[in-house]
């Protein structure tokens, strides 16, 4: 069984599209969706029809939240606050009605156990979709927020938009990083892929190129609100 997690894909249906010919081309079996699917990208409705299309199974992360509701105060910088709220401001008046039920009726969490070997995956930790762990954190801080909530052997997240995959007590820990929006300065979309047969497991993270141009002219013709941002984020990497 071949199985690929995807997440963050954050409106950027180009890269989502090239991730997806990537996933035909290795044979992938079942795909997982572990949110971001809209927000801060030039074509979110086209993200969100791609992801439907799929016979896969979804999450909502944090970004998906704030379609649904707004950014609050004090979960992102104050200085950050009103932009970020013109921004989703942009990405409903882009959605209809059915899609913003859509993305509120989402679970929070996904369990998988193929061959006896237990998935656990979730956004960003199993109690919140809005809190930060790091890929450098500490063994006891990932033992504290992820390990001890659930009985698994492979935890995945998102959340943080930088992959890594850990191994702690016999455990593993894999971050899928972001589709449409990596920070870890390679300007390629990014899943994981985990696959199970009767003899163990593998995991991995695969990197795919796609056309970044076109996702930048996108954002400036679509009027985005904060396109000079989003561009320069596109153009390296990072945030």
């Amino acid at each position: 069984m071949k199985i690929a997690f995807i997440s963050d894909i954050h409106g950027n249906a180009v890269a989502l599209e090239a991730v997806l010919e990537d996933l035909k081309k290795k044979n992938i079996e079942k795909i997982c969706i572990l949110g971001d699917i809209c927000y801060r990208g030039p074509e979110p409705k086209r993200s969100l029809e791609l992801i439907q299309s799929l016979q896969a199974e979804v999450i909502k992360g944090n970004a998906d939240e704030w379609v649904v509701r707004g950014v609050r105060q004090g979960e992102v910088p104050d200085g950050a606050l009103e932009m970020m709220n013109k921004e989703r401001e942009w990405i409903i008046s882009n959605l209809e009605s059915t899609d913003i039920g859509y993305l509120s009726q989402l679970p929070t969490e996904l369990h998988l156990n193929e061959h006896g070997i237990e998935i656990f995956a979730f956004h960003a930790t199993p109690t919140s979709l809005f809190e930060v762990i790091p890929q450098n954190a500490e063994d006891c801080l990932l033992h504290e927020k992820v390990l001890s909530k659930k009985d698994a052997t492979i935890y995945l997240y998102a959340h943080i938009h930088k992959p890594y995959i850990r191994y702690i007590n016999g455990r593993v820990i894999m971050n899928i990083g972001s589709v449409g929006l990596p920070f870890d300065g390679v300007t390629k979309a990014s899943y994981g892929i985990i696959t199970i047969d009767e003899s163990g497991f593998s995991t991995s993270i695969e990197r795919v190129g796609y056309d970044i141009e076109k996702v930048m002219k996108q954002y400036r013709e679509a009027g985005y609100p904060n396109a000079d941002m989003m561009i320069q984020v596109l153009k390296n990497g990072r945030i």
